[in-house]
């Protein structure tokens, strides 16, 4: 009875360790196999029971077996000890079954027994104490250094997989964590607020606590460990160099060292970048970070570089932001004063006070501003002529101004001087060429050659643009210059400006034109006052007095003159719905001569307007038509009553706005609708509507139904939009044949108006989508054997008009044939 029970606590315990299926058994033929166990299970643990073919009596074990594997004679294999998988994962056995005699019957067979982990050891850090350092501003995210630990257990269960995790930060400012660790690797880094806030100079150091868990740190019975990570903080020293100065033209071999840039960790990749994306980049830089400048650079061409340098690591991520590395090209002076021109050129009024600034001579260097390089001085080393004495002007030395320096000048001795200017800087002199004009200085005033021109008589009519008289003065100063030059201005009789004067710019004439119409009914009499003047101010102390003025009388005659209107297009607006007799607008004209006016209209085509030809009132006296002409243009007659009857014209627009009068139709003739016979389903027709009436923006708005309720049993009309809609059969028992459907549309008007049309729609026989009528159903077409008929007889007249012309053909030839023999015999011949 014991037996039995403990061959079935034996046989659970198979279930439970070695984790088979029900329908697995737990005893068997000696075969080879393979068993599962946990470690750690407690000792005589049965794992399997193996049965022997006679004439074995017996089993052997051999192999792994530790001292832990045991089997009885009746086949039974257990453990006497726990397993332990740490010593031994996987354990490789051989059983062999014997006989009576101790000869093995079978085997030996193999038995592999895999020990299962479970996790019964921690993790433990390879050192209880971790240092390290790191930059600052170092890329975050890049591992500076590692933490490791081991698990004895399997690493592929959970048992054996660790995770790492920051406890302690210390110091922790603002709560904010600057280290960061992967989980996995251990790999220490930097996080974006450590990358970007440590600073050695404030902290130096910084100490952690890490732990590491088993189990992959999600479960409450996992194992731990932990240790310390101290933690230097170095400068970075990745930093922009100062600003390089390199003296341009440099004759040195190239390239040259210039300066240089070292990321925080050997290996690093260098590059450069040019900002200003210029087409020639001097320079270039080496695997230490050194740069360098690789021609020689020219101050005067570009005085200052700008570039980038960036560090990378080896799969050309940046390590960090790119330095501005920034050079200035220093000046040596190799350029030698340059003239503004090639000829500077001042004047001089005569008269001018000794001292008088003359004008500035400003030479370039292209050298750098504001240095020694670019001080220039000046100094007059020749002066032609030298009359009346040398040393007329002089120069300021660094301010290049030059000045009257000796006498007042007289453009009668001299009007020019050539003046040779020495400019120079520390190392280079230039000479350059100055001319001095004496100009004439405006003491004369214009002189008119007669003080009175007489008296004029025009016509009031006489042509805009003719000139009516010449005017003549002169001036003693230079000619050509605005000292002489004169111009002529009206200054009594003419408050109008009816009149002006053009002056000749070669002899100063001045040519009185009409500017403006004459008028006699304004001013019959124009008593002119001329005055010359100088574009340029006379000098102090010199006036224009009486000889620079002269008069003239102008007489203007009457001239009968057409009515003026006051405007040349009158505009007016009203409704096309007005009654007859409304006045629409009013047109004035004036006689010049004051006579009185009449009005009549012209081009009144369709008779809608009539005018008071005494006060000009126009008003309606038919009905105005807007579908007929939206804009009615008639033409207004001013003509004076008297006199020699002379007339004017001017338009009248009048716009008709309009009102709804025009009720709705069919857009087009909708004869062509049709419905293929007979229907299969119901179908539908579109049509559209339009009225004459003018639309607004939003369009017409029609609405439509059928006239009536009796048609509601076969038809439906349905709206599509403001124009169109669409009309449906209710059923499919229609008739090969026209319907004519009433349909009513109104419009959206003010009053609305409505209308009923007929819309045709054809029920016929379908073929390609066309409609086909048999031609005896259509009134007026000819039968088969009217056809017939008509064909026959069609011939006939054509076979009888044939003959008849063959006929007269013959006759004709025969007749042209005789007189064409006569003709040749009577001819003489030629040769």
């Amino acid at each position: 009875m014991m037996q039995a029970q403990l061959n079935c606590l034996c046989l659970l315990m198979l279930y439970l360790t070695t984790g088979y299926s029900q329908e697995r058994k737990f005893s068997g033929p000696l075969e080879p196999m393979t068993f599962s166990i946990f470690e750690g299970q407690e000792a005589s643990q049965v794992i399997f029971q193996f049965k022997a073919k006679p004439p074995a009596v017996n089993f052997k074990l051999t192999g792994e077996t530790d001292g832990i594997f045991q089997i009885q004679s009746d086949g039974l294999l257990y453990h006497n000890k726990a397993l332990d998988r740490e010593t031994r994962a996987v354990h490789r056995l051989q059983v062999s079954t014997l006989d009576a005699q101790g000869a093995t019957v079978e085997g030996p067979v193999p038995i592999t027994i895999e020990v299962k982990d479970i996790n019964d050891n921690r993790p433990m850090f390879l050192q209880q104490k971790y240092e390290g350092s790191v930059r600052q501003n170092s890329r975050p995210g890049k591992p500076f250094m590692y933490v490791n630990a081991t698990d004895p257990d399997d690493p592929a269960t959970p048992n054996g997989q660790l995770l790492y995790e920051i406890v302690i930060q210390l110091p922790m400012i603002n709560n904010i964590m600057y280290f960061q660790i992967n989980n996995k690797t251990g790999g220490i880094s930097l996080t974006v607020d450590g990358s970007r806030e440590l600073d050695p100079s404030k902290n130096p150091s910084y100490s952690l606590v890490v732990s590491v868990k088993d189990m992959g740190g999600q479960n409450e019975n996992s194992f731990s460990d932990s240790t310390s990570v101290d933690i230097i903080v170095k400068e970075n020293i990745w930093k922009a160099p100062e600003p390089v100065e390199i003296v341009e033209n440099s004759t040195d071999p190239h390239p040259i060292k210039i300066t240089q840039v070292q990321w925080n960790e050997p290996g690093a990749r260098y590059s450069l970048t040019d900002k200003e994306k210029g087409p020639k980049f001097p320079f270039s830089i080496d695997q230490d970070g050194s740069i360098y400048v690789t021609q020689p650079l020219d101050r005067e061409e570009k005085d200052s570089y700008v570039f980038y340098t960036t560090a990378t690591d080896e799969g050309g991520r940046w390590l960090s932001v790119p330095l501005e590395i920034r050079v200035k090209v220093k000046d040596i002076n190799d350029n030698p004063p340059t003239c503004p021109s090639a000829v500077t050129v001042f004047e001089v009024q005569e008269n001018e006070n000794i001292g008088s600034n003359i004008g500035t001579f400003i030479a370039h260097d292209e050298d750098e501003e504001n240095t020694v390089n670019s001080v220039l001085e000046y100094r007059i080393v020749d002066q032609i002529p030298k009359f009346p004495k040398e040393g007329l002007f002089l120069v300021q030395t660094y301010s290049g101004v030059f000045q009257l320096a000796a006498q007042s000048l007289k453009k009668q001795d001299t009007p020019q001087y050539n003046l040779t200017v020495e400019v120079a800087d520390k190392d280079f002199k230039t000479l350059c060429d100055v001319q001095i004009h004496v100009i004439d200085i405006n003491d004369q005033i214009p002189i008119f050659e007669k003080s009175d021109y007489g008296i004029l008589t025009l016509a009031e009519d006489t042509a805009v643009g003719s000139t009516i008289l010449t005017i003549q003065a002169t001036d003693a100063d230079e000619p050509f210059t605005g000292s002489s030059k004169i111009l002529y201005r009206i200054t009594q009789g003419d408050s109008d400006g009816r009149l002006g004067v053009d002056t000749d710019p070669q002899t100063n004439a001045g040519y009185v034109i009409i500017k403006k119409p004459l008028d006699f009914e304004a001013t019959a009499i124009h008593d002119i006052v001329f005055q010359a003047e100088n574009p340029e101010p006379l000098v102090y102390g010199v006036n224009y007095n009486t000889s620079s003025s002269a008069t003239f009388k102008l007489i203007v005659t009457d001239v009968n003159e057409a009515p003026v209107f006051s405007q040349r297009i009158y505009q007016a607006k009203v409704s096309e719905g007005v009654a007859v007799g409304t006045k629409v607008g009013n047109v004035t004209a004036r006689d010049p001569e004051n006579l009185d006016i009449s009005y009549s209209l012209r081009d009144d085509r369709r008779g809608w307007l009539k005018i008071d030809p005494v006060t000009g009132q126009i008003s309606t006296r038919a009905p105005v038509d807007r579908e007929a002409e939206s804009m009615y243009v008639v033409h207004v007659v001013a003509t004076e009553i008297g006199g020699s009857y002379l007339s004017s014209i001017a338009s009248f627009h009048l716009t008709l706005s309009d009102v709804n009068d025009n009720p709705p139709r069919l857009a087009k003739d909708d004869a062509g609708l049709f419905l293929c016979h007979p229907l299969q389903t119901t179908g539908s027709v579109i049509f559209e509507a339009t009225d004459d009436d003018q639309q607004s923006f939003l369009g017409p708005q029609f609405t439509f139904s059928l006239d009536s309720e009796f048609l509601q049993n076969n038809w439906e009309v349905s709206k599509i939009n403001g124009t169109h809609a669409k009309l449906s059969t209710k059923h499919t028992h229609f008739e090969e044949r026209v319907y004519n459907v009433p349909i009513r549309i109104k419009d959206g008007g003010r009053p609305p108006l409505e209308r009923v049309v007929s819309l045709p729609v054809t029920f016929c026989k379908c073929v390609d989508g066309s409609c086909f009528l048999p031609a005896g159903h259509h009134s007026g077409m000819p039968t088969v054997g009217m056809a017939v008929g008509i064909l026959l007889t069609t011939f006939l007249v054509i076979g009888i008009i044939l003959a008849v012309v063959f006929i007269r053909i013959k006759k004709n030839g025969g007749k042209d044939n005789v007189e064409s023999a006569q003709a040749s015999e009577a001819q003489p011949l030629k040769n």
